[in-house]
């Protein structure tokens, strides 16, 4: 997995924090974004995303938006989760076209599993 990369959008810096450690314990590289209104900047220097961790509920976009956004820019290939403690979206989230579904907080013992999964583009559905 080392040459995996993660892009995390979430406005709440702790929530970022622990997912940020959880992928570079197991060996992914990722990028932070606390700002969703920052996204087209942070596209522009990327040239390398594997996996979008995206919070669902933030104040200035919520992930809704910011999913159409990055399904603009990258179409359907890249691998989009969702990461939020509504739990009851889940179905929402299915249908409106993320790759994923994992709830808050995240559970550290079955999240190398689960990065594993969604590395491989089988997708990860916890709502748990």
């Amino acid at each position: 997995m080392s040459t995996a990369h993660a892009l995390i959008i979430d406005d709440n810096a702790q929530n970022l924090e622990v997912l940020g450690r959880l992928l570079t314990v197991n060996g992914v590289s990722h990028t932070d974004l606390r700002d969703p209104n920052c996204l087209e900047t942070v596209l522009v220097h990327e040239s390398h995303i594997d996996v979008v961790f995206l919070d669902i509920e933030m104040p200035k976009r919520n992930g809704y938006e910011v999913l159409g956004l990055l399904r603009q820019y990258y179409g359907k290939g890249l691998r989009i989760v969702a990461c939020t403690v509504h739990t009851d979206e889940i179905s929402t989230a299915r249908d409106i076209g993320f790759n994923g579904f994992l709830a808050k907080p995240l559970n550290p013992h079955l999240f190398a599993g689960q990065l594993t999964q969604i590395l491989d583009g089988t997708p990860v559905w916890d709502a748990s």
